[in-house]
């Protein structure tokens, strides 16, 4: 006797059809979703955190080996299952009910010492924070050290040192630290409108200002008597001055950097094209030279 299909058969194998294309079309956008983003985020290895492939590892152990070779595109079937068995293993660990005898665990207050010593000291090694800390009076290893800085994500001093950024210099050398920079003041005079030039030096750890000199040719024997008024025992502005910061004006010569470094500080000249090198914008307290007035004004990053 053949079998008719009823309508509802027809129905429904055809309901079936479609919602397994449905899945197929899904399948297949989020394989090409996955792709995309793997290639997006380049060929490095990915990190993932504990619950990260907690999830992955319960979805992946319910598809089984076979279903994760067809669909998997980040990991592979053997990685997500071996997530699954230590999942597995730690339900049954008992490690924690061991009653352990050996070095306590270090501090917080110690760890988060550790880590700001090497934040603002790129040059020093576990040896020399080692040294550091027994001084203020812990008792710390080196490979201790190394673990820290490890899982804080900190370089070891040589590769630390390479990578320092701007924040972390200015903040190593902000009571060290000076910068010098001319603006100019367009002044009626009889010969009419004329341009004078103002050289301003700034001291970093107080934002305060001083006028150090205004003329309408800076020419470099002016320049050279800026700087040994800046450099002076007594009363120079920068003799205490360790850096200045400078741009490439042409008005800063080899020899206004060399007379400056030979009564101590030490030029640094910004790279071309830094708009946001200049560490302290907001209010400057503005002091002249000649008269001792003083004077608030705002002052903004240039683009140098």
């Amino acid at each position: 006797m053949p079998f008719l299909l009823s309508p509802w058969h027809i129905f429904f194998i055809g309901l079936a059809s479609w919602i397994n294309r449905r899945q197929q079309e899904t399948i297949e956008y989020l394989q090409a979703e996955n792709h995309v983003l793997r290639e997006k985020l380049g060929a490095g290895p990915l990190r993932l955190n504990r619950d990260q492939r907690r999830r992955l590892a319960i979805k992946g152990k319910i598809l089984g080996r076979k279903r994760l070779l067809e669909i998997g595109s980040i990991f592979t079937p053997d990685t997500i299952l071996r997530w699954h068995r230590l999942l597995v293993a730690q339900k049954w660990d008992y490690s924690h009910r061991r009653n352990t005898s050996g070095r306590p665990p270090l501090g917080e207050d110690i760890i988060k010492l550790v880590v700001r010593m090497a934040q603002q000291n790129p040059t020093w090694g576990y040896d020399r924070i080692q040294g550091a800390l027994a001084n203020l009076g812990h008792q710390i290893s080196p490979t201790a050290i190394r673990n820290i800085l490890k899982e804080h994500g900190i370089d070891p001093a040589p590769q630390r040192k390479k990578q320092t950024p701007w924040k972390t210099f200015l903040s190593l050398h902000w009571d060290a630290l000076g910068a010098m920079d001319f603006t100019t003041l367009e002044v009626w005079t009889k010969q009419g409108l004329t341009t004078f030039y103002l050289l301003f030096v700034l001291e970093q750890s107080t934002r305060k200002v001083q006028l150090a000199g205004c003329t309408r040719h800076p020419d470099e024997s002016w320049m050279l008597q800026i700087a040994r008024n800046l450099t002076d025992l007594e009363e120079g502005f920068l003799r205490f001055k360790r850096y200045v910061l400078i741009d490439r004006d042409t008005q800063y010569s080899h020899d206004f950097r060399q007379q400056l470094e030979l009564a101590g500080p030490k030029c640094l000249r910004l790279p071309p094209r830094s708009p946001n090198l200049n560490p302290v914008p907001g209010e400057l307290l503005i002091c002249d030279a000649t008269s001792g007035d003083s004077w608030s004004c705002y002052h903004e990053p240039c683009a140098t």
